[in-house]
């Protein structure tokens, strides 16, 4: 895991959080997809996969990241694994995140 990426995930998940990062093909995000039981035919950008409450898996495609930045995505991501949901709290907190890193939302 490159060591932004690292950064991220320990101030948001912790130093002793497992966690499996991958950028992947449309092909197999779409595939991804089918164990998060929200059906669509758009391809995901990201999908986090909670393991247990000390490890998850995070999946990136870059061809459906636009106009997001992937390290928005993959905080994104982190908040979800630490169980935030869709709403204005997890907004501020991927803004406050994002200037905490020097890190832009989009491209």
């Amino acid at each position: 895991m490159p060591l932004r990426y690292k950064k991220i995930k320990e101030f948001i998940l912790g130093k002793s959080y497992d966690l499996s990062f991958a950028f992947v093909p449309p092909a197999a995000m779409r595939k991804a997809m089918q164990y998060k039981k929200e059906p669509t035919l758009k391809t995901s950008n990201v999908l986090a996969f909670p393991l247990s409450k000390t490890s998850g898996e995070i999946l990136i495609c870059k061809s459906a990241a636009k106009p997001y930045t992937t390290e928005y995505l993959f905080i994104h991501g982190c908040l979800h694994l630490k169980g935030a949901k869709h709403g204005a709290t997890m907004e501020r907190e991927e803004r406050r995140i994002l200037k905490r890193f020097g890190l832009r939302a989009n491209e």
